[in-house]
């Protein structure tokens, strides 16, 4: 996918009704000795920082639980889509442990220190409607009988963004995620240094000739 240029938007979506990501099989994880669940913690850690830097977007369509892992996984998403009964948490610490794939430095970053700690410390589920009013998600939609709600709204949202300039796209991901991380100044030269990225493009002369023509743009990503 990172390397596919005909890949404009992914989304993750669960082929189990009712679950997007229940999260590590604890079963599993109990006959593992301590070497082996610090590795593969790490492995899963590794992956999450993997989909987060795919260069496209990417948008977690959670049309049901979304436990520890699975919650981690959607948080390595750069959008987020919920059924409004879908059920999300990291509950990590109901199990004596922590969030280990992300958890604790991408919940803040969405919803702020201080809810953060809360749904942390204290483990607890909430519904996507509770994750929606307080920006977990990007948008809650009644569950439907096909019980994919949310991957239909989230198929809607990628086909907002599939006709606009790709290359664009993907540097306006890279400047957020990084200048996210630094102090405005900072990011004010990643923005520059994307936006010079952008302007010899063909696709950046082809969104001006549209304008002027008055007619859609036809981008192709170069």
């Amino acid at each position: 996918l990172r390397f596919d240029e005909q890949v404009r938007v992914v989304v993750f979506k669960s082929e189990v009704k009712g679950v997007f990501c229940a999260g590590a099989d604890l079963k599993e994880r109990a006959k593992m000795d301590d070497e082996e669940v610090g590795h593969f913690v790490k492995r899963l850690r590794n992956l999450m920082d993997e989909i987060a830097a795919l260069p496209v977007p990417t948008i977690a369509a959670i049309d049901g639980y979304a436990l520890g892992g699975g919650l981690e996984l959607a948080l390595a998403c750069d959008l987020r889509v919920a059924a409004s009964s879908a059920k999300m948490g990291l509950i990590e610490t109901t199990r004596g442990l922590l969030p280990g794939a992300g958890g604790t430095q991408r919940l803040p970053r969405c919803v702020g220190i201080g809810r953060a700690k809360e749904l942390i410390f204290t483990g607890r589920q909430i519904d996507g409607q509770q994750a929606f009013s307080m920006g977990l998600v990007n948008h809650a939609v009644p569950q439907n009988n096909e019980g994919d709600a949310a991957y239909q709204r989230a198929l809607a949202l990628a086909k907002e963004i599939l006709p606009q300039a790709p290359f664009a796209v993907k540097m306006g991901k890279l400047a957020i995620n990084k200048g996210i991380e630094v102090d405005i100044a900072s990011g004010m030269a990643i923005e520059g240094m994307c936006y010079a990225q952008n302007i010899p493009t063909r696709d950046r002369q082809e969104g001006m000739a549209a304008f002027r023509e008055k007619r859609p743009p036809r981008f192709i990503g170069k």
